[in-house]
């Protein structure tokens, strides 16, 4: 069976691996900072790019849209593509997203590489390394980043068979199929008849359960196999699984509850942010600092993703965290308060050092 990115998407566990990921990237806050001399850092709020990063990428999109859309194309088809776009004093004002399936990633004689973007009237224009910022999934050249759909098309073929065959079943009837018997000689016509006649009488879900009267001496005898007797049900589970383990998402966030519980709850989200989650965000980080950042730039600035607050916990497991941290001299009770979105407290963390 064809498979494609669209037809892809078609199976729900699919869909929602790549709509899980994708969003979850596109609503973590996006920060750029300044390196101080000392060691420490600071947010960067007054440089252009950091509009750009974190509130308008384009005119049509906003952030969220803009890297959940790049992450589902890169998902889906191993890359993602944008146009910067750079105003006169070298900053870069905005980055316009290109159709994966309309660039083309060239290899040079020195080595660089450009990218040929075709326009909807067939015209191919070239843009420079420079000019293009690729979001690649992993690669075998270096270049282009390898399509997850296309490395396990095979079992993703049989998930659609499989999918297709029980439409089909639930098409023709959502009872078990059987066949009429009769000891007579029937003509082609009389069996013609006889098909139509009963396809349009108790095929489909909608005629299920209705009864039949029967003549001349046909009987009906139901057919033994059924969906469970083929482990229909039992190849849609295990196909989650092959998908969850595709994109690397714990069955348990792909609505698979057999292995759940409220124990686990928590370490299954720790695992899909570190295990998961962590390196799309470093991919995210280092090809935005590569294409956006100049050399002399990247010594001064970098770009970062905040996950802390997925991986906080409940109310208790944080407020014990926070507890510990300010008892043990290496977090302020102000910048709880901050993690915590909170309002900040004037001499809050003077009265908690002069206690």
């Amino acid at each position: 069976m064809f498979v494609d990115q669209r037809s892809a998407e078609g199976i729900s566990t699919v869909f929602a691996a790549v709509n899980l990921i994708a969003g979850t990237v596109a609503s973590l806050p996006l920060h750029m900072y300044r390196r101080l001399p000392n060691g420490d850092r600071e947010r960067v709020t007054d440089h252009p790019l950091a509009d750009v990063l974190s509130a308008r990428p384009n005119e049509a999109q906003t952030a969220f849209e803009f890297r959940e859309m790049s992450t589902a194309q890169c998902l889906l088809s191993g890359n993602a593509f944008a146009e910067i776009i750079w105003n006169a004093t070298g900053n870069v004002v905005a980055l316009k997203p290109l159709n994966p399936r309309n660039v083309a990633v060239v290899r040079l004689a020195n080595d660089r590489h450009r990218y040929d973007v075709t326009d909807t009237n067939g015209r191919v224009r070239s843009l420079l390394a420079e000019e293009v910022l690729h979001l690649r999934d992993r690669t075998d050249d270096g270049m282009v980043g390898k399509s997850r759909i296309a490395v396990a098309r095979e079992m993703l073929g049989g998930v659609l068979a499989a999918q297709e065959h029980g439409n089909r079943t639930f098409q023709n009837g959502a009872r078990l199929s059987g066949v009429l018997q009769t000891a007579n000689v029937l003509t082609g016509e009389q069996v013609e008849r006889l098909a139509t006649s009963w396809q349009a009488q108790f095929a489909g879900a909608a005629n299920a359960g209705r009864t039949a009267i029967l003549e001349n001496g046909l009987t009906y005898q139901q057919l033994a196999m059924s969906n469970e007797d083929a482990q229909w049900l039992q190849s849609r589970q295990f196909s989650v699984e092959e998908i969850a383990r595709l994109f690397n998402v714990p069955p348990v966030l792909l609505g698979d509850l057999r292995h759940a519980n409220f124990s686990n709850s928590v370490e299954m989200m720790r695992h899909f942010v570190t295990v998961t989650l962590r390196p799309w965000l470093a991919r995210w980080e280092q090809a935005m600092e590569r294409s956006l950042l100049g050399p002399i730039a990247r010594q001064r600035y970098f770009i970062e993703f905040s996950a802390e607050g997925l991986l906080r916990g409940d109310a208790k497991n944080r407020s014990e965290f926070y507890q510990s941290g300010i008892d043990a001299g290496w977090l302020l009770p102000s910048e709880a308060r901050r993690l915590e979105n909170l309002p900040a407290v004037e001499g809050i963390d003077d009265a908690r050092q002069a206690s």
